[in-house]
């Protein structure tokens, strides 16, 4: 096969333009290795509000059944959704989206029974292997085809896990034309709010902003949207809706470290001392918080697949990520963006104060925001960065993740991409000008 595969057989998943890099073609050949990797056993299938998504997904199902394995279809449905249908019926799956990527993208997510993640070391090179061969898995008896529709069943999942009770609460929800627009009636529907929508059309096309929340540009309208309704919060789904973004009442940002740190407490409120994970580029806060707490914080690299693997080794009851991922051990240790929206929602809910008040436990620190930077080698600049700041007084130096230079008063992490030749530059103070100068100084060697 001639097709580079290495240019959209990423770290986590398959993500790459269509149809000259993603195409029904390919699709099917990937389905038809899934199978052969993972075992014929019964598999899920569902896609996103791409235009291209329900013929990938067909093409998927295609491959799979060929291979013998039996294929449901979900249809339309959020990544974790998908999540949910694996969990819930004990199937392996397939989500087609590209999450935040623009409309000419798509992709694949793929997983083991009970959500369990596959990555490049968990079974993804294996198909990619497999597809570059040109190896086919041809059953005696190909596999059958049925359709469900698991929509309601994952809503009223969702609050069980995160009842929402107590007083009525305004909501403005920026969808970004993805699958938030279609889960977010579905759950919001079960509780008493006043819902007030932006961009809940299903457009793959994204022709209001990037479903990309992550990015302060792609926010406005929300923040706009909750002060003209008077609204008690308001909540951002990127285009897959696995991840949330918050904006209080004042129409002010709120950093998802916030958000871990609250779900962490209400999640060690249920289950007194567990471990919870965060990842090296979230707040200090959210350790200072866990240990005053009574929980045992776990530091990770940063990446989902590392994440979910410490989960299950840890049996940590939440973890989450600056990104804006968010991990319940309750919902097969996958991520969710709406079940994170219903922990704020019910802290909200169950409180006479604004948000704004009921999250300032949890805002302590100052963080710089991860910043990017274009260099042409990125391994002399990080021996560079810890030649200058290692010998330093009162710091300490690890790699579990890059460079990462501790202080007591403050942080920075500079760790390369994978995919980019780029250094990523997370810095964190006791206070803005803490942080200011410590970003200052180290973006200057970078670029340098």
């Amino acid at each position: 096969m001639s097709t580079d595969l290495n240019a959209f057989f990423k770290a986590y998943d398959v993500r790459g333009t269509v149809p000259d890099q993603i195409n029904a073609e390919l699709v099917r050949k990937v389905g038809n290795a899934f199978v052969a990797v993972i075992g014929d056993g019964p598999i899920v299938v569902g896609y996103d509000m791409r235009p291209s998504s329900p013929e990938l997904a067909r093409a998927f199902a295609d491959g799979a059944r060929e291979a013998g394995a039996d294929v449901t279809l979900i249809g339309l449905c959020s990544t974790d959704g998908l999540y949910f249908a694996s969990g819930h019926l004990g199937r392996a799956g397939a989500m087609f989206t590209a999450s935040h990527n623009p409309a000419q993208y798509n992709g694949i997510k793929m997983c083991r029974t009970h959500a369990q993640p596959i990555g490049m070391e968990t079974g993804l090179a294996e198909i990619r292997d497999r597809v570059a061969s040109g190896e086919t898995l041809t059953a005696d008896t190909p596999g059958s085809l049925d359709e469900v529709e698991l929509l309601e069943e994952y809503a009223a999942y969702l609050l069980k896990l995160a009842p929402v009770s107590g007083r009525r609460l305004k909501i403005a929800v920026d969808a970004g034309n993805g699958m938030g627009g279609l889960t977010t009636p579905a759950v919001l529907s079960r509780i008493d709010a006043e819902v007030f929508p932006l961009y809940f059309e299903l457009d793959g096309t994204f022709p209001n902003h990037e479903a990309n929340p992550i990015e302060p540009e792609n926010l406005v309208d929300l923040q706009a949207a909750v002060l003209e309704h008077g609204a008690d919060i308001g909540l951002a789904f990127d285009g897959d809706a696995d991840r949330c973004f918050l904006v209080d009442e004042r129409g002010e940002l709120v950093s998802p470290s916030v958000l871990t740190a609250l779900i962490a407490a209400r999640e060690l409120a249920k289950e007194p001392g567990a471990p919870i994970i965060h990842n090296l580029i979230t707040s200090r806060a959210v350790p200072e918080i866990v240990t005053e707490l009574g929980g045992r914080p776990v530091r990770t690299r940063v990446g989902h697949s590392f994440i979910k693997a410490t989960m299950a080794t840890e049996n940590a009851i939440f973890g989450g990520e600056h990104s804006g991922h968010f991990y319940f051990r309750d919902f097969w240790r996958a991520d969710s963006g709406m079940l994170a929206a219903l922990h704020a929602l019910a802290a909200l809910a169950e409180t006479d104060a604004p948000l704004s008040a009921v999250l300032a436990p949890y805002t302590r620190h100052v963080a710089s925001g991860e910043i990017n930077t274009s260099v042409a080698d990125q391994q002399a600049i990080l021996d560079q960065l810890e030649a200058d700041w290692g010998t330093r007084p009162g710091v300490s130096v690890d790699h579990l993740d890059g460079l990462s230079v501790v202080a007591a008063d403050w942080w920075f992490n500079v760790r390369a991409s994978n995919t980019e030749p780029l250094l990523r530059l997370n810095a964190e103070g006791k206070d803005e000008a803490t942080m200011q100068q410590i970003r200052d100084e180290v973006l200057a060697a970078i670029r340098a």
